[in-house]
């Protein structure tokens, strides 16, 4: 595939945390409204790798495309500016904000003037939301605190959105909302890219995908191709 077929293009991707080599030249594309899933064994890189993307990781070596822009040494706030948005592990909402503040105070309008993610949709997708808009951030459940992230990160109406452990910690009916969720954000033509525990669910959501082993890509194909393989339990540990 030609390269300017990716909203995302990382080639030969390495990072490292000190003297810590962590992701050795890791490839990774991502085409317009495709899910990819990515999946390994906690520790063998996945978060690093979504923090390298995003720019947070400042030792880090390769080529990055997004969008058409080179982004190798772009900074977080340039990521996000470009179209990226980020639901991170631990939600990261604004504890001292309201639910109708973390909302508002993120909305702006997609890379081709975009609106359909408005203030509105995103309380009709959540409405445990609406019956909490004066509710501080930390005053939400763990599942409302992730809701809350999501819809934050949807009012930005990314092109591109990465949810990292969007599930983890959450009670069975509140995990079941949040998959929803994400099966609507794909419905809706938004490129993701998802971290989850439960590979399985992963995989039925996801376009293709990629198995992570100490920092490097060991299993990667169509979603049905990375379930059918019979490498997938060694690599998960399941």
């Amino acid at each position: 595939m030609k390269s300017s077929e990716f909203i995302l293009d990382a080639r030969e991707v390495h990072a490292w945390y000190g003297s810590s080599h962590v992701l050795h030249g890791i490839d990774l594309q991502i085409k317009q409204g495709e899910t990819i899933g990515l999946l390994g064994r906690n520790g063998m890189g996945k978060s690093t790798l979504i923090r390298t993307l995003l720019g947070h990781v400042a030792q880090r070596d390769g080529r990055i495309t997004l969008f058409g822009q080179d982004a190798s040494r772009a900074k977080p706030h340039e990521v996000a500016r470009l179209g990226v948005a980020y639901v991170p592990e631990g939600r990261g909402v604004f504890p001292n904000l309201s639910v109708r503040e973390n909302l508002v105070m993120a909305a702006r309008r997609g890379r081709d003037g975009r609106n359909d993610w408005s203030y509105e949709r995103v309380l009709e997708t959540f409405p445990r939301l609406k019956e909490r808009l004066g509710n501080l951030g930390a005053q939400l459940s763990g599942g409302e605190q992730q809701m809350l992230s999501i819809g934050r990160a949807l009012m930005t109406h990314p092109e591109l959105i990465i949810l990292d452990e969007a599930t983890e910690g959450l009670a069975p009916l509140i995990v079941l909302d949040i998959w929803k969720v994400i099966s609507a954000i794909r419905a809706s033509g938004i490129a993701t890219l998802i971290v989850d525990r439960d590979y399985r669910k992963v995989l039925s959501q996801s376009d293709r995908a990629l198995v992570l082993q100490k920092g490097q890509v060991v299993l990667h194909g169509t979603a049905a191709e990375v379930a059918n393989s019979s490498a997938l339990a060694g690599y998960l540990g399941v």
